[in-house]
């Protein structure tokens, strides 16, 4: 592997209610599986820790965590996940559709608190919202669906835009989702789309260059973990070729991105963190319904707008949650 992080947290003692003590020397271990990187990661791990400290979980202390990143790979996470469910670990978290289907399929016993987009029904995370059974549960959020409202954006910041790129992870599991209802999205509005797929950093290197030639208006990119990893490389493709974009997260844009749209981190990471401890505290996640994310954040560098030559209207400011200037 080019590069993989280990991470473990030890201390004092404390009581496990769960069958799993027994293969608990000193405390209750948290096996937490990510597809990003450290860095990446951090957005989530500290209202993630927050939460676990509110409920009386204090890494070091009463609690551990052992950490694995997959540095954007997915193809990684099995592995990965075969190594804490070996540890053992007494609880898993699983932040991410890919990271999700990887921990339930790594282990039917160990409970299980994901994260993911689409539908963890289908998906067969859970064999309902109300009554998840199994050993898994979590929340469920908006992330990889949310293409079509981020094509809006850009189509209100572009009032008569040309051809608009929806820039996709080829390696993401959620891409095949994501490109068709793009596509779909941008029929029902009569806006002219590429669809761009690229992981390695040459193949988007390529991909921009031709945008560039092609006059591309704006880009639009996918979900993706790696591409998080990656942050910083998206954002100056992007200044270097003058093409505005809308991105996943907030840390994008604090990097330079212009804008970005999506669910609240820290509000699904600090429900996550919640159920943990509820589980580290005796409850059978099976009893635990999956929860909704239902806080979004639009945010917009006007610095960018304005080394782009782009202006933002009192629309968009108005709809953002955080201006960046």
């Amino acid at each position: 592997m080019r590069r993989r992080q280990f991470i473990t947290l030890l201390g004092g003692a404390a009581v496990w209610p769960m069958a799993a003590l027994a293969q608990q020397s000193v405390m209750p271990v948290i096996g937490y599986l990510s597809a990003r990187s450290l860095d990446a990661e951090g957005p989530l791990r500290g209202p993630f820790l927050k939460a676990l400290e509110a409920a009386g979980f204090f890494v070091g202390r009463n609690v551990a965590i052992e950490y694995r990143f997959a540095d954007g790979r997915e193809d990684r996470l099995p592995l990965l996940a075969a190594e804490l469910v070996q540890r053992p670990v007494a609880l898993l978290t699983a932040f991410g559709r890919g990271t999700a289907l990887v921990a339930k399929a790594a282990t039917a016993t160990i409970p299980i608190v994901f994260v993911s987009g689409l539908d963890p029904v289908r998906d067969g995370l859970v064999d309902s919202l109300n009554r998840p059974g199994g050993n898994a549960t979590g929340i469920g959020v908006f992330t990889s669906e949310l293409g079509p409202k981020r094509l809006a954006l850009l189509r209100e910041l572009l009032p008569k835009p040309g051809t608009i790129a929806f820039v996709a992870d080829s390696q993401s599991s959620t891409t095949p989702v994501q490109r068709e209802e793009m596509r779909t999205a941008a029929e029902s509005v009569g806006q002219p789309l590429l669809i761009v797929e690229a992981n390695t950093d040459e193949e988007l290197r390529i991909a921009f260059a031709k945008m560039s030639e092609r006059n591309i208006a704006a880009v639009v990119f996918g979900a993706s973990h790696h591409f998080q990893v990656i942050s910083d490389k998206l954002v100056a493709l992007a200044a270097r070729h003058r093409i505005p974009a809308l991105y996943e997260w907030r840390e994008f844009v604090a990097a330079g991105g212009l804008m970005s749209y999506n669910t609240s981190r820290t509000e699904f990471a600090s429900l996550a963190g919640t159920y943990v401890a509820r589980i580290l505290k005796g409850t059978n996640p099976a009893d635990l319904p999956v929860l909704q994310s239902t806080k979004f954040e639009f945010i917009i560098n006007l610095k960018t707008a304005k080394a782009l030559g782009v202006t933002i209207s009192d629309n968009l400011l108005s709809l953002a949650d955080e201006v960046i200037e």
